[in-house]
């Protein structure tokens, strides 16, 4: 129908303002849906690690989800035939995907099953027909076949684009924003390729501006890793399918320019959490956006300085593609003068000239960080031969003993129970955790001497709260019981610290 009117008149522009206010108006209309329905039947778990004060629903990716499934049902009036079965390949892959991440969302799976997860849905996509099969040197022009090495490459490159949107989904409208823009670039991207791909990211910026009506900071609900998962996974797909429409070098290069916030991020985690000792999965309050919350700048103007950031990257993604990839090698000098620039003032290295004693410094952390994190694996072990809390709560204040910390308090409603083990004469660190156990929010506040490094204490009071949240927590599924504070005599708390 739209196929024959076209030959008249020209209607691209036209049919995609058509779709993006689709894909404005679903997701518009079931965002509200999902939270008066759907979001009060869902017990939204609050991690130790996140920002915001009270429980925010993680089910944005339904609205999403929703929005994509009736912009690629429209789709078919545009192309009825070509590429039908594609569309269904990148349909079905995006919605295995968004299942797994809402799954999580609902019941946590664990980093690891995630990412097999992951692997598995992409491995799916590559055999069904969404693959890297060639790429072509942008400055030489020369088009290399992958060959055995296509299925690596597309799956690298779909699980990549998948935790890359996830983990910047740290802070309100931050994820849904670079997402936007991302969509914007595969808009004009696919002005040079296939009807369905222009259409389709035209119809999930629509979305996504609707989306983050709800989303931007105070945000009424989150992605969560359904939403995020989705996004990437479709980002991930969309610019497969526009490489292969002949813009092979570029399609592929200027996405890596747009993502180049949470590239960076994630590699600065990555070398941070390895120096430390810590598990790269690890989730922790580092990234950039709780940097600049911790120097104290608000929500909002976190993320419009992230927004601003962004769109510097993005013009050089624009820039990457419209040279065909081969400014490249300039690209990357600007990009990285820009890191240069950005790092010491979001906090992520205060001088340039003390990167080397920093990661000795780290370096020297290592062993504490492996015995805490020992510590923890046996605190799980306990929970599951403890017949008390109270006992477990005997065992989590022996381990803190041996990590250093000379004081622990619990807190629960109107009661509070607490250990000291020896006196300190001089000044104690002190932090609070808040925790959140059975349904229960408790709080847990660690103090140790000044004695103790600053960097030292903060990772360690993180690693004992995990460690308590995950062993009470697994203790009462064990047990099916309900959070109660754990209640024991002075004289039991002052004996252990002599142990």
């Amino acid at each position: 129908m739209f196929a024959a009117i076209e030959q008249l008149i020209p209607l691209t522009p036209l049919i995609a303002l058509i779709f993006g206010g689709l894909g404005f108006v679903t997701c518009f209309l079931v965002v509200p849906l999902v939270l008066k329905t759907i979001a009060p039947a869902v017990v939204h778990r609050r991690e130790m690690h996140q920002t915001h004060k009270l429980p925010v629903p993680r089910l944005g990716g339904i609205a999403l989800a929703s929005a994509f499934v009736v912009v690629t049902a429209f789709s078919f009036f545009i192309e009825p035939y070509q590429p039908g079965h594609r569309r269904l390949i990148l349909g079905l892959c995006c919605l295995a995907m968004f299942a797994l991440g809402l799954w999580d969302d609902i019941s946590p799976l664990g980093a690891r099953k995630k990412l097999v997860g992951q692997i598995v849905i992409s491995i799916a996509a590559f055999y069904l027909g969404l693959r890297v099969d060639t790429f072509k040197n942008p400055l030489s022009g020369v088009v290399y076949e992958l060959g055995g090495w296509s299925v690596v490459a597309t799956v690298f490159w779909l699980v990549a684009m998948t935790n890359l949107i996830n983990l910047i989904d740290g802070i309100d409208g931050l994820a849904a924003g670079i997402s936007l823009m991302l969509m914007g670039l595969l808009v004009y991207v696919g002005l040079n390729g296939a009807t369905f791909s222009l259409c389709l990211a035209m119809g999930m910026a629509g979305a996504l501006v609707a989306f983050l009506y709800f989303n931007f900071p105070p945000a009424k609900i989150y992605l969560g890793d359904g939403g995020a998962y989705f996004l990437g996974f479709l980002i991930g797909g969309l610019t497969i399918e526009n490489s292969n429409k002949g813009t092979i070098a570029a399609a592929l290069i200027a996405p890596i320019f747009a993502l180049a916030l949470p590239i960076i991020d994630t590699s600065f985690s990555i070398v941070r959490r390895g120096a430390k000792g810590l598990p790269i999965f690890r989730p922790d309050r580092q990234h950039i956006h709780h940097r600049l919350l911790h120097l104290g700048w608000s929500r909002r103007r976190t993320v419009l300085t992230l927004y601003a950031v962004s769109l510097v990257f993005l013009g050089l993604a624009f820039v990457a593609f419209w040279s065909g990839g081969r400014w490249t090698p300039i690209l990357i000098g600007c990009g990285f003068m820009v890191v240069l620039i950005v790092a010491p003032s979001f906090g992520l290295i205060r001088n340039w000239l003390t990167v080397g004693r920093a990661l000795g410094n780290s370096l020297d952390m290592r062993k504490e960080v492996q015995y805490a994190l020992h510590m923890r694996k046996w605190m799980e072990m306990e929970a599951e031969r403890c017949e008390s809390l109270t006992a477990l709560w005997n065992d989590f204040t022996f381990a803190a003993s041996k990590l250093g910390f000379t004081e622990v308090t619990l807190s629960h409603r109107d009661a509070r129970c607490s250990w000291v083990g020896v006196d300190v004469e001089t000044g104690l660190h002190s932090s609070r955790h808040e925790l959140h156990i059975a349904g229960e929010t408790v709080l847990l506040e660690l103090f140790a001497p000044k004695t103790m490094a600053q960097e030292r204490y903060q990772i360690l009071s993180e690693l004992a709260a995990e460690m308590w949240q995950h062993a009470a927590h697994r203790w009462s599924e064990r047990t099916e019981g309900a959070f109660v504070l754990p209640q024991m005599p002075r004289a039991m708390f002052d004996d252990l610290a002599t142990v």
